[in-house]
């Protein structure tokens, strides 16, 4: 163990060496986990639209979208406490780093379990504000009601997932997803078939299937963390970090609420639009769920280089290695242009072979998702550009601006573009507002990048805070040449505080 209280072998130094390997080696295994997860996602949705009908298959995409409009302000706490750790461990401060596992652990349990409870009693409200087609209806409300039982579970392993990934380790994460995804593989068909000695539970025994994967998967990931002696393992005297630390907490929620804001914003838009969607009808309903589940993939590479350029960039924030970040960004841009458009390249060409596997090849779903498919997916290459900028920018703690951007980008132009052009193209405007919102999101993230306020934010709570920036004055000395060295806060170096708009 070092001096720092940080093993090096349980962590990942992303501060030094290349920075297009360093990237490409963290983006690769969460690109692996996301494929993975929405791989399951699309096997599940094929075992569903196969052999359950369109009706189910339509259940399940009122179903995921209704509940990751309530998860959301669950997520932003996990983003949050996964930059702070980042910046802990960058900052190579293992009690600030516990300190934070505790306070979210400690305070995520108990909010999930209350989402879970609520969304359980008012899932048929919900469901018929959405608009659910009728006959979906029924199956909507079994398979949501599953999903929010499973949610502690599913959320305390996401927040693992994610906080091993601001330690630098996105492998771990990478190996219990595969567990994850081969128990779910294995009890889907089981489940809903009836196979062997198993129920017949049809769409219930989907949602069964993937709360029981992942509660297995959290079980064995936590065993490893404490086997490893992870700095994120809470023993003997640190469970009392259990107990919410006020500051990090507090921290926590200024920065949480934003981005889980930013999700709650992109849902209610997404719902908006499902309710459009769904008064088209069910075989247009039934080729959004399948497209969605392709969609999937589009986002895969951006959403892994987001959550690489973050981790990156809030370790090199910690450590004071400001001159790395706007690398860390350059590259997250070139590889998001490079990966993002080769998949929506291939989707392109094979597009209604793919649909086929979801809806049948001879659905007349089949060109809807198709037509959905051409108008709307090249939007994706943009969506990738704001999140790599959104990344780099929330590493430290900068979240408003973003949300004010999502804002714009989803209501006055995904929205406003649908109910003003639907009179003139009809379907065909739901499907091009996707490309107007992301290509106005990446326009406006790009001139937050150049020219906002975000490289003067902070992430750490006032007490780390200030003893980094005591850290700092006393590692430059007290010499008058020396002195212009040492930043004037934890994370503003003396470059950027005279260039604050520099790139």
């Amino acid at each position: 163990m070092s001096d720092t209280g940080i093993p090096a072998k349980n962590r990942r130094d992303l501060t030094q060496g290349s920075i297009a390997l360093t990237m490409i080696l963290f983006a690769l295994p969460t690109l692996g986990s996301s494929a993975l997860q929405s791989l399951n996602g699309s096997i599940n949705a094929v075992w569903v639209g196969r052999v359950l009908g369109e009706e189910a298959l339509a259940a399940t995409a009122n179903g995921n979208i209704l509940m990751f409009l309530l998860v959301s302000f669950v997520f932003g706490f996990g983003m949050a406490s996964t930059i702070l750790i980042g910046q802990a461990v960058g900052g190579r401060d293992a009690d600030l780093a516990r300190r934070t596992m505790g306070t979210a652990l400690g305070s995520i349990i108990p909010l999930s379990i209350l989402v879970a409870a609520g969304g359980w009693l008012f899932a048929p409200t919900l469901l018929a504000l959405l608009g659910t087609p009728a006959s979906a209806a029924n199956l909507a409300l079994t398979y949501l009601r599953m999903i929010f039982i499973a949610m502690p579970a599913t959320l305390t392993f996401t927040l693992f997932m994610m906080a091993l990934r601001g330690t630098g380790d996105s492998m771990t994460p990478l190996w219990f997803m595969v567990v994850s995804v081969t128990i779910d593989l294995v009890l889907t068909p089981t489940l809903i078939l009836g196979l062997g000695p198993f129920p017949q539970w049809g769409i219930f025994g989907s949602a069964f299937a993937t709360a029981t994967a992942n509660t297995l998967a959290l079980i064995g990931m936590i065993v490893t963390i404490y086997l490893r002696g992870s700095v994120l393992a809470l023993r003997g005297g640190d469970l009392r970090y259990l107990r919410a630390d006020r500051a990090i907490l507090l921290s926590m929620i200024a920065k949480g609420v934003p981005m889980g804001l930013q999700m709650i914003v992109i849902s209610s838009a997404a719902l908006t639009m499902l309710s459009l969607i769904n008064r088209e009808g069910v075989q247009t309903t039934a080729a959004y769920g399948a497209t969605q589940q392709l969609w999937t993939y589009v986002q895969m590479p951006a959403m892994a280089l987001s959550a690489a350029a973050s981790a990156m960039a809030a370790q090199n924030i910690g450590a004071g290695k400001w001159e790395r970040v706007s690398r860390i960004t350059r590259w997250g841009l070139v590889f998001n242009l490079a990966l993002t458009g080769t998949v929506i390249t291939l989707l392109a060409i094979f597009d209604e072979s793919v649909l086929g596997l979801f809806l049948g090849r001879d659905s007349p779903a089949v060109p809807i998702g198709a037509r959905i498919q051409i108008l709307a997916t090249w939007g994706y290459l943009f969506f990738g550009v704001a999140q790599v900028l959104f990344g780099t920018m929330r590493a430290n703690g900068y979240v408003v601006g973003p949300l004010i951007v999502m804002v714009i980008s989803m209501y006055p132009v995904r929205l406003g573009f649908a109910f003003g052009f639907y009179p003139l193209l009809g379907a065909d405007a739901l499907w091009l507002s996707f490309p107007a919102g992301m290509v106005a999101t990446a326009v406006m993230g790009a001139g937050l990048y150049l020219h906002g306020r975000w490289r003067r934010g902070k992430m750490l709570p006032p007490r780390e805070a200030a003893q980094r920036t005591e850290g700092y004055r006393a590692q430059a000395g007290t010499c008058a040449s020396c002195s212009d060295l040492a930043p004037t806060t934890a994370w503003e170096p003396a470059a950027d505080r005279r260039q604050p708009n520099a790139a």
